[in-house]
């Protein structure tokens, strides 16, 4: 018999929330809250594009990502990247992940000469701080393009769909929906699903922690992410109208 830390489902969710407007000076940013997992997201406009653009002849626009796990995050204190005089690969696989999220709903030709910035910063780790950073990273991102539009620095909005992400594995030998910590530690299998608001997939992450799993256990996963990122979505969608 399954029975989960925070004695949750198999199929629900942690609380979910997002609160706009948490950082001032950005164009758009919201605090994302998976249950204890806590990231601040926030976008900026540079109107300029990276130089590799310009040196390959590359039109439209980019967005990029970056992403970090506050010292003060997690159990024990983790040492900032810049004191170590680089990035760590686990960050750089994260916030990669997150840029190719969001560039997966955005048609860049409409963002020519235009860079949107993604920071993504972990207040509060207990789980799932990928998924979580790139649903929150779409919200500050909307935020901001609806800013640019009334502004007259968007003829159009470049989105094209939403996209949102969660964590599904196989904990106690039953797949569940979105590991905190305790569960994401000691699950069998392990997987992050990011999807568009329309249902389709952009990334399947998964791999056994020293364990195999076979095709059904993988539909059922899938389909608990489905279920995870139909909600997730609905959410985005209310906190947007709220702040129209």
């Amino acid at each position: 018999m399954l029975i989960r830390p925070d004695n949750r489902d198999a199929a629900q969710l942690r609380s979910i929330a997002f609160q706009p407007g948490i950082a001032p000076h950005a164009a758009g940013s919201v605090l994302t809250n998976f249950g204890n997992t806590r990231v601040i997201c926030a976008a900026t406009l540079e109107e300029k594009v990276p130089l590799w653009m310009k040196q390959q002849g590359v039109k439209g626009g980019w967005l990029t990502a970056e992403y970090s796990l506050l010292p003060y995050s997690t159990l024990d204190r983790k040492q900032r990247d810049i004191s170590k005089g680089k990035l760590d690969g686990r960050t750089v696989e994260i916030q990669r992940l997150i840029g190719r999220a969001l560039r997966a709903v955005l048609d860049l030709s409409k963002m020519d000469g235009l860079t949107l910035w993604i920071d993504c910063d972990v207040l509060q780790a207990d789980g799932g701080t990928r998924t979580a950073s790139i649903s929150g990273a779409y919200l500050a991102a909307q935020l901001a393009v609806n800013k640019f539009l009334a502004a007259g620095k968007l003829k159009t909005t470049p989105f094209t769909d939403s996209v949102a992400a969660v964590s599904v594995g196989i904990y106690q030998d039953t797949p569940v929906l979105d590991l905190n910590y305790i569960e994401d530690k000691d699950a069998s299998v392990d997987a992050n699903i990011v999807m568009t608001g329309s249902g389709r997939f952009v990334e399947v992450q998964s791999s056994g922690e020293e364990a195999t799993f076979d095709s059904e256990d993988l539909q059922g996963m899938l389909e608990l992410a489905r279920l995870g990122i139909e909600t997730i979505t609905r959410v985005q969608k209310e906190t947007l109208a709220a702040c129209s």
